[in-house]
């Protein structure tokens, strides 16, 4: 944890200005990432040891209709994506 008074830059004029500091928002980032991934590793990735099915059990969705397509939703910056049937308006 950092001292109150290493957050302060302090200007020619005297007035403190906040900076933050880089290592917190590099820690940040990669606390984001690290959430964005398990999450799709769990509700998204299929698993062989668990018959092509995820983790958080994830339902089958069968083809709504005939004109139905599929869409691509993009998942860790679209890295991976996950597919879902969309009706035809």
């Amino acid at each position: 944890m950092t001292a109150p008074n290493e957050l302060f830059h302090w200007t020619n004029c005297g007035i403190p200005t906040i900076m933050p500091d880089p290592h917190s928002i590099l820690h940040q980032n990669l606390l984001r990432l690290l959430r964005e991934y398990v999450g799709y590793h769990h509700q998204d990735r299929v698993h062989d040891s668990l018959a092509k099915d995820t983790p958080d059990e994830r339902a089958i969705e069968l083809r709504p209709a005939a004109s139905a397509t599929v869409i691509g939703m993009p998942r860790l910056g679209g890295l991976h994506h996950r597919y879902a049937w969309r009706v035809a308006a």
